[in-house]
């Protein structure tokens, strides 16, 4: 529009009509380079975890024991892992949610958040005692990886063997309810962060470190 001496007076709109580059040059606040990075290293561990577990009853009789041990093996690391990130999220207050978010977004952000957390130390949990409550434990050491042998928890493995037993199938239930309701959590996640990104225009994955931009960085 003019201005009433004649000159051009610029207009910008918000919303899905949004340029992207203007988009992408708003200042935000990031998460740290720590936090970042923890975050996606827990992401590709749970992914890989999930596609090793879900197909384990269609495999080879000779891959199903290489690809469990394996499933265990990142299990344990990403437990080590959400332990850390929740030392430094303790440690290191995250940045605030954008003031565009509405109220319930900012509820069921923090809500899912909590649940995520809860999950991701209930599904590496829950999966430590089943194997601890497994009748061949003692036979069948696990190694991490390969490269050194991982304790199992020794308060389950010197119960009598029919306790074990009941335990057994009381934790396997555990994990894979914990495991299910994290398929559940994450699509919630994945799919809330997108419609920020791409439908609101927010700059929700810059926050976590991915793409160019503008930003507010939090240092490590």
């Amino acid at each position: 529009m003019r201005d009433g001496r004649g000159r051009g007076k610029e207009t910008t709109g918000g919303g899905p009509s949004a340029d992207w580059g203007q988009i992408a040059s708003m200042k935000t606040d990031r998460y740290t380079r720590t936090a970042a990075a923890l975050h996606w290293m827990l992401a590709v561990l749970l992914l890989v975890n999930v596609a090793l577990a879900l197909p384990v009853d269609l495999l080879p009789d000779a891959w199903v024991r290489p690809v469990i041990d394996t499933h265990k093996s990142i299990g344990v690391t990403a437990l080590g892992l959400v332990l850390l990130r929740i030392l430094w999220r303790a440690s290191h207050k995250p940045p605030p949610l954008p003031q565009a978010y509405a109220a319930w977004e900012r509820r069921a952000s923090h809500a899912t958040h909590a649940l995520l957390y809860l999950i991701m130390l209930a599904l590496p949990l829950s999966g430590w005692l089943h194997d601890s409550a497994w009748k061949d434990a003692a036979s069948h050491p696990m190694h991490w990886f390969g490269l050194f042998e991982w304790p199992r928890i020794g308060l389950i493995m010197t119960l009598p063997p029919a306790v074990k037993e009941g335990l057994h199938d009381t934790f396997g239930a555990a994990h894979t309810l914990a495991g299910y309701s994290l398929y559940a959590l994450l699509l919630l996640h994945v799919t809330g962060a997108l419609k920020h990104q791409w439908v609101d225009r927010h700059q929700e994955l810059q926050r976590m470190g991915l793409f160019r931009g503008r930003n507010t960085d939090n240092g490590l």
